[in-house]
């Protein structure tokens, strides 16, 4: 990858990785210091912490596509400042009416589409698999950080300092974005990297993508939801000092990924990502009956979140790339923007339904929503097809070379190792889903009358 390339990557991966930090600094501390806010009942308390996923999720794709009309760089800042102006509000909260109102504002900076947008205008093809990976292995790297060095904060500066960092990070997001990502030459959409107004409708009639989409609302509902009662656990059940936490999360997160690489790696390599998949929402059903029934006892209950977080980071790891996989050509960022909408969308019902819940039922009781979650989407999981083991190529298109689509489409479709072929000529391209092993990119790009010029997705 250039240096230009690499610096637009890694800066962008900055920017997505400060705001991700902020927002889950919060998850392990929020329940216990939201309870001192006038109007604090657990059912609020669930509000404030998933009502950022209700705007964030509604507001994702608008985001991307009107990123497409007036600019990258304006909507990331424009995003970035509406998240710092609701974290200040949430900082500055005494009531959780005050509170709940900051957290929707947060949520309305909803730029992740775009910066991943931004990413796709800024590399070129043959890079964006590469760039893209760093961006998501910067957002699983903030969440293991932030879920640590929560406790840690709130003991130093409590829950509205972390607020108040959250501010200064969306100024220092702002500041990269403007001094240090650099300009694209021209924006345009990239099939492949952002969503697509008039594919929405087949990815939302897609039922093997449907089944992913509810997999990660789940996912983050269940997380959302645990982390409502979690925390007053570790004070009755462990009996630990306040702000201690991080003593126990760190050990399990990083047990949880030693559990995790070897169960991708095994996955990916057997092609067997499907009973990975089933295996690991499984071990999330387990865990949160193990807590609902079991979180008294010490044991059970360090045993039942080490299982739900290597289930957890299973999930968050492979998910992602199972929906590119099962994504028509030319559909990925569309599958992706629905994909994630999903996910904040999760976070908001796990909030709202988990703090009900234990409000009118209890503590186990949250825990047994979270479970029988976990059981609909094991049902789901086991039916869905295995994933294709085709990965993404887009190849250029020559002069003229897209004025008769479908023929092109049809020869490209007979060579050795494409599966399907799509060609839009007004991008001049053409969306490949190809065996790596069969495909030759050079009779790909000979056969689009443009000099070679693949790219992997």
């Amino acid at each position: 990858m250039p240096k230009h390339e690499l610096r637009a990557a890694a800066s962008l991966a900055a920017v997505f990785s400060v705001r991700m930090l902020g927002l889950f600094m919060i998850y392990p501390v929020f329940a216990l210091a939201a309870r001192g806010l006038s109007g604090a009942t657990p059912y609020t308390i669930g509000i404030a912490l998933g009502i950022y996923g209700l705007t964030q999720g509604l507001l994702q794709m608008p985001f991307g596509l009107l990123s497409d009309r007036i600019g990258r760089k304006p909507m990331v800042v424009a995003g970035l400042i509406l998240f710092g102006l609701g974290s200040a509000w949430a900082a500055s909260a005494h009531s959780m009416a005050t509170m709940i109102a900051g957290r929707a504002l947060q949520g309305a900076g909803a730029v992740g589409s775009v910066i991943l947008a931004l990413v796709a205008d800024l590399t070129a093809e043959e890079n964006r698999t590469k760039a893209m990976a760093m961006v998501g292995m910067t957002i699983g790297l903030s969440f293991l950080v932030a879920i640590i060095a929560g406790p840690l904060l709130s003991a130093w500066i409590g829950v509205s300092g972390i607020f108040w960092m959250m501010s200064v990070l969306a100024l220092v997001g702002i500041a990269i974005t403007l001094f240090v990502v650099p300009a694209p030459r021209r924006t345009r959409v990239h099939r492949e990297a952002e969503p697509v107004a008039a594919l929405i409708g087949s990815a939302l009639r897609n039922t093997q993508l449907l089944r992913l989409d509810f997999g990660i609302f789940a996912l983050h509902a269940m997380l959302t939801a645990s982390f409502l009662v979690v925390p007053a656990l570790f004070a009755s059940t462990l009996r630990l000092p306040g702000r201690s936490e991080w003593l126990v999360y760190l050990p399990i997160l990083l047990l949880s990924v030693v559990v995790m690489l070897p169960a991708i790696i095994l996955g990916e390599r057997r092609r067997r990502m499907k009973g990975v998949l089933v295996g690991a929402v499984a071990a999330l059903a387990v865990s949160q009956f193990m807590l609902a029934f079991g979180s008294g006892d010490s044991v059970m209950l360090l045993a039942a979140l080490t299982v739900f977080f290597a289930g957890f980071n299973i999930m968050e790891a492979s998910l992602p790339s199972l929906v590119t996989k099962t994504a028509p050509p030319g559909g990925t960022g569309t599958a992706t923007g629905v994909y994630s909408s999903s996910q904040f969308l999760g976070i908001f019902a796990g909030g709202v339904a988990g703090g009900w819940i234990h409000q009118h039922g209890g503590t186990a009781e949250v825990f047994e929503f979270a479970g029988a979650l976990a059981l609909v989407w094991l049902v789901l999981a086991a039916t869905m097809r295995a994933p294709s083991y085709f990965a993404s190529r887009v190849v250029r298109l020559g002069e003229g070379r897209g004025a008769d689509g479908a023929g092109l489409a049809a020869a490209l479709r007979a060579l050795p190792g494409v599966a399907e072929a799509v060609v839009v000529a007004d991008e001049g391209v053409a969306y490949l889903k190809v065996d790596s092993k069969l495909f030759d990119p050079q009779k790909a790009a000979a056969l689009a009358g443009a000099p070679l010029q693949t790219a992997a997705g």
